[in-house]
């Protein structure tokens, strides 16, 4: 496979990676917010809301990947990049919420304020979930990304998938097979 066809298929397997994981994240909440107020006698309806927002998210963060937002703690502990990755793309994925909702107003003719007014009708309290579900599903969601990033690419992924642990190879400082690695690093 030529190059180009192999990034198109990298960043396809990417995307669709982010997307799973999102939507899982945001289907639970809604399922969520649907059950407490099933309590309530009240009808909840947005099914596809949290697919949709989870499409958007995965793009937005392989945007920001593909800007390299975070990667400037690289070679400190994993603590520090996971972190700060995960503030710096929440930010992100505010601000293009925000800029949604400006076009989603102009769209529909309330002009740039009325997609404004649109999130702020929902509340605090229900921003404030929101922000919540999405930064408690970033801090794995970029552990995970850190760690296979450190590991080196794909290994992450044979560990999860098959079981088989990858086979290290000296100059990345793997161990052989047999040895164990003791402790954190």
């Amino acid at each position: 496979m030529s190059g180009w066809k192999r990034m198109i298929v990298h960043e396809l397997v990417e995307y669709w990676i982010n997307f799973a994981y999102l939507a899982f994240f945001l289907v639970a909440f809604m399922w969520y917010r649907r059950l407490i107020l099933v309590a309530y006698q009240i009808l909840y309806t947005d099914y596809w809301v949290p697919l949709i927002e989870a499409a958007v998210l995965a793009k937005v963060i392989m945007i920001g990947d593909a800007l390299r937002l975070g990667r400037g703690l690289e070679s400190k502990p994993l603590v520090l990049p996971v972190a700060y990755r995960t503030v710096v793309f929440s930010v992100l994925v505010a601000v293009f919420h925000l800029l949604e909702a400006t076009v989603r107003g102009l769209f529909h003719g309330k002009g740039p304020i009325g997609g404004l007014e649109e999130i702020a009708s929902k509340g605090r309290y229900e921003l404030l979930a929101f922000v919540t579900v999405l930064l408690v599903a970033f801090i794995p969601f970029f552990a995970l990304k850190e760690l296979d990033r450190v590991m080196g690419e794909r290994k992450l992924w044979i560990l999860f998938c098959t079981g088989a642990a990858p086979a290290a190879s000296p100059s990345s400082g793997g161990t052989a097979p047999g040895e164990q690695r003791g402790g954190w690093r």
